[in-house]
């Protein structure tokens, strides 16, 4: 057994927490991100020494003290269901895995979660909706996912084009983490201050407690629409997302063939035609097929929501699953994850059609920014050749002025989710000023030691 294997069971006290089995620390060391070809050839190899299963704020402090004190890097991992290697270790140490503390410990009459870490998002909107809530937004991978992960790498998903992203709306009310530092603390962010932890990638600070909104549950209905072209296809679903009488949870619109590669649902989809997949209000099931017959399209699915359950669950399609099965399809596909200019889009669209064709496939998620304002997001699946290539995919869609959140780079800042006033940054030196905290993933960190020598 290692040093730091026997030095960490001698701070739990339980050896069974303490994995070393290389298959074991091989597999939670890693994420979803060989969606990139780019960051799969980066971070294949890279793994922990040890992986730690903490059950209590008292263990994490503790785990936290003695890597501290012998300058062990730890990489804190939720369920490692994200897709830019954030949950990966660059320079091996501890992973310190959460999934022990997944504990639902309260859900009030204000619709406030209060929740351990790595409480599954499934279960969360299970539990809600039981008691007359539902989460106002949740990624694709909402049966597997954790809260804590989604809070440290997510941004948005099923349910933002009715609430907004993950960081709007004050959806994040409160995040309780430990720090690590030589006397570990447990510090509560409330309000603005969540923004010093979330989107940071476990950078600077093990979240241990969330206090997470939600929102009273609807009735929802599953629909699922084929239009001829994708351009009567998306002035369609523009209609419905920003014309505020419908009450929708998801509007996503594909470009064939993307919608080829849904083998399990194939039947709801037709030969060459663009497809709309919609959660809208039940009470609004009928006045919408109506709308979207006269349209134009074809209504090939109109049932009433079960939950997480449902034959067929489309969300399963969307987001970023729809990337997961186009991969499936062809290798040779991976993503970017854009967002468009709603006075500008068509001519965009145009532009990137003409220039990349079928290397660049539409897939639009409609979402709403932080000031109310109806997004047409986008997640294309796009051809990878080279990563030249594809770089300059991302620099083209740029000067056309369309944004582009980066998700083949391995640091926080490159991703697009950074925030310009610092507060991600400012924590890190505040809560891990040796950079002990997945080190390599906030690249605008400098130990203030390195700093000083390099200017003695």
């Amino acid at each position: 057994m290692s040093d730091l294997a026997a030095g960490l069971e001698r701070v739990l006290g339980d050896g069974s927490r303490v994995l070393t089995q290389p298959q074991v620390v091989d597999r939670l060391s890693r994420d979803f991100y060989w969606y990139s070809p780019i960051l799969k050839a980066m971070l294949d190899d890279k793994r922990a020494d040890v992986v730690v299963q903490p059950v209590s704020v008292g263990e994490i402090c503790a785990v936290l003290r003695y890597c501290h004190g012998n300058d062990v890097p730890v990489t804190v991992r939720g369920a490692g269901t994200g897709n830019y290697g954030q949950a990966v270790p660059l320079q091996g140490g501890v992973v310190l895995d959460l999934q022990r503390m997944d504990r639902i410990e309260a859900i009030d009459e204000d619709g406030v979660a209060v929740c351990e870490p790595c409480v599954r998002l499934g279960a969360l909107e299970t539990s809600a909706r039981e008691v007359g809530w539902e989460l106002r937004c949740y990624p694709s991978t909402v049966a597997k996912a954790s809260l804590g992960g989604f809070l440290g790498g997510g941004s948005g998903g099923i349910g933002s084009v009715k609430h907004g992203g993950l960081r709007d709306f004050a959806t994040v009310r409160a995040i309780e983490i430990v720090t690590m530092e030589d006397e570990p603390r447990v510090v509560k962010h409330e309000g603005p201050a969540v923004h010093e932890i979330l989107h940071a990638w476990g950078t600077n600070g093990v979240m241990t407690k969330i206090w997470f909104a939600l929102t009273p549950a609807v009735a929802w209905s599953q629909m699922a629409l084929a239009f001829k072209t994708f351009g009567e296809a998306f002035t369609f679903s523009e209609m419905i997302a920003v014309d505020a009488v419908w009450d929708k949870r998801l509007i996503t619109v594909f470009e064939w063939p993307l919608p080829s590669f849904f083998g399990p649902v194939k039947p709801l989809t037709r030969e060459g035609e663009a497809s709309i997949f919609l959660m809208i209000a039940e009470s609004q099931v009928d006045d919408l097929q109506m709308a979207a017959v006269k349209a134009g399209a074809t209504v090939t699915l109109a049932q009433p929501y079960a939950g997480l359950r449902s034959q067929p669950l489309l969300s399963d399609y969307t987001w970023n699953h729809t990337t997961l099965w186009a991969m499936k399809a062809d290798p040779e596909y991976t993503y970017l994850q854009c967002g468009f200019k709603p006075e500008h889009v068509r001519e965009q669209f145009a532009l990137l059609k003409d220039k990349y064709g079928a290397d660049f496939l539409l897939h639009i998620e409609w979402m709403k920014n932080g000031e109310g304002v109806m997004i047409p997001g986008a997640i294309p699946v796009v051809r990878y050749s080279t990563e030249a290539r594809l770089n300059e995919m991302i620099d083209y869609c740029r000067e056309i002025g369309v944004f582009v959140a980066n998700p083949h780079v391995n640091h926080v800042e490159g991703g697009g989710r950074y925030r310009e006033d610092n507060v991600q940054l400012l924590a890190k030196y505040k809560y891990d000023a040796k950079g002990l905290m997945n080190p390599g993933k906030m690249a605008s960190f400098v130990r203030k030691d390195a700093m000083e020598e390099q200017h003695a």
